[in-house]
């Protein structure tokens, strides 16, 4: 249903790197949710009512909190997709992760409710009549969510929303608590066990959860994240696929919200070639990565000997991996002579999960390259990649 209703109300729905259509697909998920959610909330709640189970009315408040969720959403969507203005120059696609944010904390609120609740009709249990109408609207729920979860994982990873990737885990999570409470009546109705306060309890530990996940998804873009691996590999082969380029290094890439990308780079050219022609080549470099990953490029040139220095940056590098650490490599190698010896300064790129004291680091580095290298003195500068 969906996808119908994005066929036919999204108009160009195929480019999902239009903020309209970013919008338009957010908008069909969440009012779709909404219905659902609501529809759901006042099933379940008429049958708690009737059958006095509190695991089936705390799993309906659970869908009127989604209902709520998917609003939060919507509004992230319609308001992240304002287009930049004098005080926002980036535009306002963070309100897209401010909105998950806010989905996820509601979700650990109800989930914390929940847990208080049952654990109150644990140490005063109830009687629980369900009949058959109670056991077939919750298995409906179950297959509505489980609806939900596809569509929202399917569309929010087409087209990049961390907020709609969270309501995906989120009615997942729906599902796992309404197959619990489903679990409980059966137990309650059959086996005449009161099970319905531990059934609560447990449908609150596992929104508490699904919560917890989803606010640390959403609030990691906003801090500021290391960017996709996979992300870097197509920035270095793009730049790679100019002849120009001899290395690159010091990428970062600064996220404004979804299609709202900033990349910096610095790329390593034949210092002895026409300055004109390479700063044209780098320009194309900026523009086949705006193009083709639909961001902004920013790209520093590094004028290094294309000859001599390429092949010492070669050796020094696989010094470096065989003598101090696989995962060592250098850039910005500068051959200066100096007082009778041949100075060599460069920078080191260091992966951050290498522990250790950085002077002590820097020193071994140095002391490998000297020891290798005949009259020659090492500077480097340690950069934590």
């Amino acid at each position: 249903m969906v996808g119908f209703l994005i066929r036919r109300l999204v108009k160009n729905y195929e480019n999902t790197g239009d903020p309209k259509v970013r919008r338009g697909y957010g908008a069909i998920c969440g009012l779709t949710g909404i219905g659902i959610n609501l529809l759901l909330f006042l099933c379940k709640l008429t049958a708690g009512l009737i059958s006095g189970s509190l695991a089936v009315a705390a799993d309906a408040f659970n869908n009127l909190s989604d209902a709520g969720a998917s609003i939060v959403t919507l509004l992230g969507f319609r308001l992240g997709g304002r287009a930049p203005d004098r005080d926002h120059p980036f535009g306002h696609g963070r309100f897209e992760y401010v909105s998950g944010l806010l989905v996820s904390v509601a979700v650990l609120l109800m989930g914390v409710e929940l847990l208080r609740t049952g654990i109150e009709k644990i140490l005063a249990p109830s009687p629980v009549d369900a009949g058959a109408g109670v056991m077939v609207t919750l298995a409906v729920s179950i297959g509505l969510k489980l609806y939900m979860a596809c569509y929202n994982r399917k569309y929010g990873e087409l087209i990049g929303s961390s907020a709609m990737k969270a309501t995906a885990v989120d009615s997942l999570s729906d599902c796992a608590a309404t197959g619990t409470v489903l679990l409980s009546v059966i137990v309650g109705r059959y086996a005449g066990l009161s099970v319905d306060g531990w059934a609560g309890a447990l449908v609150a530990v596992l929104i508490g959860f699904a919560g917890a996940k989803s606010f640390k998804e959403t609030l990691d873009p906003l801090l500021g994240m290391a960017p996709d691996e996979a992300l870097l590999r197509q920035v270095r082969e793009i730049v790679n696929s100019h002849g120009e380029a001899i290395g690159i290094h010091d990428i970062i890439v600064h996220d404004y919200g979804p299609g709202r990308r900033m990349i910096s780079l610095h790329v390593e050219v034949d210092g002895s070639r026409n300055i004109y022609e390479l700063h044209d080549a780098v320009d194309a470099m900026e523009r086949e990565l705006a193009e083709r990953l639909g961001c902004s490029a920013i790209i520093h040139m590094d004028p290094v000997d294309g000859g001599q220095s390429v092949d010492l940056r070669g050796e020094i590098t696989r010094l470096l991996r065989e003598q101090v650490d696989g995962g060592l490599s250098i850039h910005d190698l500068r051959v200066t002579p100096s007082g009778g010896l041949t100075l060599l300064s460069f920078d080191t790129a260091v992966p951050a999960a290498l522990s250790g004291d950085p002077e002590a680091l820097k020193a071994r580095i140095c002391r490998v390259v000297e020891e290798n290298f005949e009259a020659c003195r090492a500077e480097t500068v340690i950069d934590f990649v």
